[in-house]
């Protein structure tokens, strides 16, 4: 499920947070990963391109990425959208393969306005891949922000990229499609209709919940206050850990959840399973095109004494690259 929002604070720093909610673990691992990596849509290789920025991202499984940040300030946030539909891939059209799509992103742009103008430009396809140890193929959408203030929702309906790309746009999170949801936002009072801040976990509960707080958040006294405050926010769109109700069995929960200063490039994770709150500062890292890419053992961090805890750039030990998820040949 999940839900992400974004603070333009009074003071001028941006910061976005997000909830990973899932029915399952996704295995996630930080990876600190530089400039100068060459990458191909997993598709087939048509487009191949070589990362231009840096990024800090959070990963699913060590075969894709759903959330993270670029050193420009560029963050993107991969949410479910079971109304999502990809169309029939066409070989002869750009295209992506869902587990690379947001990293596409984050390795070649600095804004939103660049990436936005790259979509309208080339009609880019997105490609979902099953999970080989499920079979299970997601159905997804992307959320981009930046340390700008600039937002933008893509959605794939119809076989067509959907963006809707505004500053107003700072809170998604999952069906009905964005259009619908901004609608039933209309309805709660303080947006245009008389209905009070509803309490449910439906997605579109979450959506006003969110977009409610996000608004009344105060001015931060410093980035750490700013961090704080969005976390304030995230977590009252949390879902908790529950039995399925019946017929439901895929009821999702908050795993983990991420706040990202996108002025001051820090990058928080918190696991809903572990006690510790963790933070990566950007520039702590080298992204120097040539480094290693590195990986930061979240799984591995199960110790309650001695374990990972406040800023861990130093914590991430070199790796080979992230190995996306490509379509079978």
């Amino acid at each position: 499920m999940c839900t992400r929002v974004v603070w333009n604070e009074p003071s001028g720093s941006v910061l976005v947070g997000r909830n990973m909610d899932y029915h399952r673990d996704t295995g996630t691992n930080l990876w600190s990963l530089p400039r100068g990596i060459e990458r191909s849509d997993g598709v087939g290789g048509n487009l191949t391109w070589t990362a231009k920025y840096g990024s800090v991202v959070a990963g699913a499984y060590d075969m894709m990425t759903v959330d993270g940040m670029n050193e420009a300030g560029l963050a993107g946030h991969i949410l479910w959208l079971t109304e999502s539909t990809y169309g029939t891939y066409d070989k002869s059209k750009p295209a992506l393969s869902m587990a690379v799509w947001m990293q596409y992103f984050l390795d070649n742009f600095a804004t939103v306005d660049e990436a936005v103008a790259w979509i309208d430009r080339t009609g880019v396809q997105v490609v979902p891949l099953g999970d080989p140890a499920t079979g299970e193929v997601p159905a997804v959408h992307l959320a981009l922000d930046d340390a700008t203030g600039d937002s933008a929702v893509i959605e794939y309906l119809d076989g067509k990229a959907i963006v809707w790309h505004s500053r107003d746009h700072v809170v998604m999170t999952n069906s009905p499609t964005y259009d619908k949801q901004i609608e039933l936002l209309k309805q709660i009072e303080g947006f245009g209709g008389d209905k009070p801040i509803p309490g449910t976990d439906s997605a579109s509960d979450r959506f006003a919940r969110a977009a409610h707080y996000v608004g009344r958040l105060p001015e931060p006294g410093n980035p750490v206050d700013a961090v704080a405050g969005m976390f304030s926010v995230i977590r009252n769109t949390a879902q908790p850990f529950r039995t399925p109700a019946p017929g439901k069995p895929y009821a999702s929960q908050t795993i983990w959840q991420i706040v990202a200063d996108l002025t001051n490039k820090r990058y928080v994770f918190e696991s809903t399973t572990r006690p510790n709150i963790v933070w990566v500062d950007l520039d702590d890292l080298n992204f120097d095109e040539g480094a290693p890419a590195r990986k930061l053992d979240l799984l591995g961090d199960t110790a309650l004494e001695g374990g990972l805890v406040g800023e861990v750039s130093n914590r991430f030990e070199e790796s080979s690259p992230l190995q996306f998820l490509t379509l079978p040949s």
